[in-house]
């Protein structure tokens, strides 16, 4: 089975757009969403819509922390961060609310599970950023392979029987294999919002018969989003660090 796997939308319509025409042209199997459809971006509204309509057509879509802050609000979050979640919240109808606050935290297909933080207590947020929190994650749960965002970063731990666990850092466009004896932790990047000095929007392109996993660059418009940002009178910060993928 092939999946298409996106995280972090975070309201950017034009890499949300430019992702998808990706997506159809390599036309996988399945399509999962890994949360945060909003937050941070200009346009909660239509990122909403589009993905009610993907999982009408079938697409599994989980819930991120931003999500829950523009349906409860912000708990714990950076300044930027909770001035976007105040200014989402109004911005969303009740049913676009009602949608992000259906969103189950995990989902699983072909032996995967798939969360948007991590697999340890899901529903507090925990980044997967390192040894420790990989390995946190997978004693969690008995999936061999785990998928989560969150971070924005994307990268691949290999937990080892008997040996220390390491990381890897793919390349972009380049399949990474997932042995068949190993436990993972794939972290996938940010659709809306990167942060690994690439401002093309990330993706990753699961194959579960080849045993291998891709990170999709997709380059989009960011000075155009960027521009709705600042007309929204949202941070300027928001719109500028899309431009540098930071």
């Amino acid at each position: 089975m092939r999946i298409a796997i996106l995280s972090d939308i975070h309201a950017n319509r034009e890499a949300f757009e430019a992702v998808l025409a990706a997506v159809r042209r390599l036309a996988p199997d399945r399509l999962v969403l890994l949360g945060d459809i909003v937050g941070y971006g200009p346009e909660p509204g239509f990122c909403v819509d589009a993905a009610r309509e993907l999982v009408a057509a079938g697409a599994i879509c989980i819930r991120g922390n931003h999500d829950e802050a523009a349906v409860h609000g912000p708990i714990g979050m950076t300044p930027n961060a909770h001035e976007a979640a105040l200014w989402t919240r109004a911005q969303l109808s009740t049913e676009q609310s009602g949608f992000l606050g259906g969103l189950p935290l995990t989902a699983e297909l072909d032996g995967v599970l798939f969360v948007h933080a991590s697999a340890r207590d899901p529903a507090a947020w925990h980044y997967v950023r390192d040894l420790r929190s990989a390995d946190a994650c997978l004693a969690a749960t008995g999936a061999k392979t785990v998928i989560c965002g969150h971070t924005h970063l994307p990268t691949i731990f290999y937990a080892r029987a008997g040996r220390e666990p390491v990381a890897f850092i793919p390349l972009r466009n380049v399949a990474a294999p997932l042995s068949a004896v190993h436990r993972h932790v794939v972290v996938v990047g940010a659709v809306g919002q990167p942060r690994d000095g690439d401002p093309a929007a990330c993706f990753a392109l699961l194959d579960t018969q080849a045993r291998e996993v891709t990170m999709v660059r997709v380059p989009y418009d960011t000075q155009e989003t960027a521009r709705k940002i600042k007309a929204a009178g949202l941070p300027d910060w928001l719109g500028l660090r899309l431009q540098i993928g930071r």
